[in-house]
């Protein structure tokens, strides 16, 4: 009875292992930032950035728009690394406080791997 019930228990704490989703976050590296072109239709919008992100071998430029009061902040992030959910429309990564937060993919390309000397 009492191997019974250890197989039990054993069995109730990997179940939550096996049901967890398969999302895959990721290591990307912020490539450069560059200040995002208004519209022109005269609204006013707040600052936003296009932030080149290399995730694997692909290079995503996203739309980010800085919460209030952190606007110089993405500027410096070239060469920073941080973790990534890559979807089909959005990335999603946690802000510094580990709030998730999504940034708009506006394009994709293959990142050029350099060739090695040989």
């Amino acid at each position: 009875m009492r191997k019974l019930m250890g197989l039990i228990c054993i069995g109730l704490m990997t179940l939550p292992a096996i049901c967890q989703s398969a999302s895959k976050y990721e290591v990307a590296t912020i490539m450069g930032v560059e200040p995002h072109q208004a519209t022109g239709d005269g609204a006013t919008h707040d600052a936003s950035y296009e932030v080149s992100v290399k995730v694997g071998g692909t290079i995503y430029v996203v739309l980010y728009t800085p919460p209030l009061g952190d606007t110089d902040a993405v500027k410096y992030a070239a060469g920073r690394e941080l973790l990534v959910l890559v979807g089909e429309k959005t990335i999603t990564y946690n802000d510094i406080l580990g709030q998730s937060r999504d940034a708009t993919i506006l394009r994709r390309k293959p990142a050029v791997q350099a060739k090695q000397p040989k």
